[in-house]
């Protein structure tokens, strides 16, 4: 992100909320167990978006008058010998596009005098207690002082993404598709899910990249977000594949596919599959400017509901269905979410990143897990990801308390036992007449899937 850029992006930011200072904190080192061993760190991205230097301790503040000033912790001299050469305060600032810089020990005071001091929520416990401190809050506080026209703001402008930041997706996604090529060719009986997931995220590591996301690696993909990988795979198991990577730049890729355990679809799993795909098509098909994404996801479970009456597994009329929710046995999770510097792009932010002001979740099961309901613009980038799952312990609960009996075989759904769960994922940008897939193609339709596993029925 040239300072350029971010010089660009601040000043539309100002031009949206014209009164006021604007504080952004960066992100500091979040320590494993002691101080100096930490996780490998990550800028936030609200900071990344405005500033674009990904550096620890740092903080941003914007003037009404339209400067702004870096603010960057002091150095000690023996940092050089643990870390070598950094670069100084003024070289920092003019990497973001800012002309003044100064000590972080000295934001408090600049604080004290500017009055009104807009800030964005904080997700992290350290920061939470830094804007405590720096603004003389109470923690608890902290949450309930943060800007909604700030959030307004930022939400604004990071929704909509530029033709430089869409190719950084894609460039994500590419090294994404190697990750796919190579499980889609080594997810063989006998291997632990464990080293399917190392193997993948290595070829992102061998890019320079890192994973956007703790990676879903798992043989029993009806638990929605499974991160154990302890089991070894068997012949004719489903293998479910949900991951992404994160550019040098901070942008993301979010993938998923599910794949047959030694190359072939059994009949049955290949009847579900098709059916997930058709829903998966129909989603994709309805996302357009103007449409919302409500109304994305609700083509998804028409899809769900119809593919699965076909199969036998609920009855009655599938429109009845799909508004009473009887399809979220089968897909309880919403059809997507936002995609950019953050996997789930700005969902740090809570719901005014999907949800228009005034407009709240549905209190429905399965919809009430909508993260992204609004009407869709052309620059959103959004995931596509529908679902089938086959959930003992929902199964067991909803025939339990009798709930849409009238819409679902119970007996039927019963004789699924130990089936999994199968979805798919892509990435969709929507454009000034529809949208367009991002990324190159993995493969997805049954029979592509295994004409690159190359498996044989045993």
């Amino acid at each position: 992100m040239d300072a350029a850029t971010t010089t660009l992006r601040r000043e539309a930011l100002r031009g949206l909320l014209p009164e006021g200072a604007i504080l952004l904190l960066g992100n500091g080192q979040a320590s494993r167990n002691y101080e100096d061993n930490a996780y490998p760190f990550r800028q936030d991205s609200h900071f990344l978006y405005f500033a674009g230097l990904a550096r620890p301790d740092l903080a941003l503040l914007l003037l009404p008058d339209g400067t702004g000033t870096l603010y960057v912790p002091a150095a000690h001299p023996d940092d050089v010998v643990w870390s070598g050469p950094q670069p100084s305060p003024a070289d920092l600032a003019a990497q973001a596009g800012l002309a003044r810089h100064a000590p972080l020990d000295s934001l408090a005071a600049d604080l004290a005098a500017c009055g009104r001091v807009h800030y964005l929520p904080p997700y992290r416990a350290a920061n939470r207690l830094l804007l405590a401190d720096l603004l003389g809050l109470a923690p608890a506080a902290v949450a309930d002082g943060a800007s909604r026209e700030l959030v307004r703001a930022v939400v604004a402008l990071r929704e909509i993404k530029s033709d430089a930041e869409i190719a950084e997706i894609e460039t994500a996604l590419g090294v994404s598709a190697l990750m796919y090529q190579f499980a889609l060719r080594n997810a063989r009986p006998g291997l632990h899910e464990a080293q399917i997931a190392g193997a993948m995220q290595g070829v992102a590591l061998s890019y320079d990249m890192q994973p956007s996301f703790q990676p879903i690696v798992t043989v029993r993909g009806e638990i929605l977000h499974n991160e154990s990988r302890d089991n070894t795979l068997e012949q004719g198991q489903l293998l479910l594949l949900d991951s992404g990577v994160e550019t040098c730049e901070g942008y993301c890729s979010d993938i998923t596919r599910t794949i047959p355990v030694g190359g072939v679809f059994s009949p049955r799993q290949r009847d579900v599959y098709d059916v997930v795909l058709e829903a998966q098509a129909a989603a994709i098909e309805a996302v357009a400017p103007g449409a919302t994404n409500r109304d994305v996801h609700l083509a998804a479970a028409l899809a769900v509901s119809r593919g699965l009456t076909d199969l036998g597994l609920m009855r009655g009329d599938p429109a009845e269905a799909t508004a009473a929710g009887a399809h979220a046995l089968f897909f309880p999770h919403g059809i997507g979410h936002m995609l950019g510097l953050d996997v789930h792009d700005m969902e740090d932010l809570g719901d005014a990143v999907g949800y228009d002001e005034g407009e709240a979740r549905s209190p429905q099961f399965g919809l009430n897990f909508l993260r992204l309901a609004k009407a869709l613009k052309p620059g959103f980038v959004i995931t596509i990801e529908p679902g089938i799952y086959f959930n003992p312990p929902l199964i067991a609960r909803w025939q339990d308390a009798g709930l849409h009996a009238g819409f679902l075989d119970y007996a039927a759904v019963r004789r699924y036992a130990g089936f999994g769960g199968i979805r798919l994922e892509d990435d969709v940008l929507v454009t000034a007449d529809g949208n367009r897939v991002l990324g190159p193609p993995i493969p997805k339709t049954a029979d592509d899937v295994e004409l690159v596993m190359g498996g044989d029925a045993a």
